[in-house]
């Protein structure tokens, strides 16, 4: 029997440093009830693991992802670039994407990223309407990974 998506998360989590899987869990977990109808989108990749949130099954409409590195977990916001950012919170040059690096998950709870979160919702083309049912959807899994704990 194949395994579920769920399933399938939880064996990708195991794979990283126990202390950057915890605060990958418990940002799932926030993220998770801030945006209860969201699509879940998850990309094991080369770098690392990526888990985007969105209205829909299309990448292109991701509004926020969490990844997973061998000594980190970073929050991008995939319109960055667009969101104000008073308290200069936000990482990155690029034209589109910001990040924040989080040292813990409550730091998802703070009043500056939940603040952010709401503007990046608002900036999204379709909303995530809560009252859909959530999905979790493993979208890729890369043969070749770089390894998922520090050397």
């Amino acid at each position: 029997m194949d395994p579920t998506p769920a399933q399938q998360l939880a064996r990708f989590l195991k794979k990283y440093d126990p202390a950057v899987a915890a605060v990958a869990r418990g940002a799932l977990a926030r993220l998770r009830k801030r945006l209860p109808g969201a699509m879940e989108l998850v990309y094991d990749n080369y770098n690392a693991l990526a888990i985007g949130f969105g209205p829909s099954q299309r990448a292109s409409e991701v509004v926020i992802s969490i990844a997973l590195y061998p000594r980190w977990v970073t929050l991008f916001f995939l319109h960055g670039a667009r969101l104000a950012d008073p308290k200069k919170i936000l990482k990155g040059s690029g034209t589109r994407v910001r990040h924040i690096v989080l040292h813990a998950a409550a730091d998802i709870g703070s009043k500056d990223i939940q603040a952010l979160i709401s503007a990046a919702l608002k900036l999204a083309g379709d909303p995530i309407e809560g009252r859909q049912r959530r999905q979790l959807i493993i979208k890729s899994v890369s043969k070749k990974q770089r390894p998922r704990r520090p050397g």
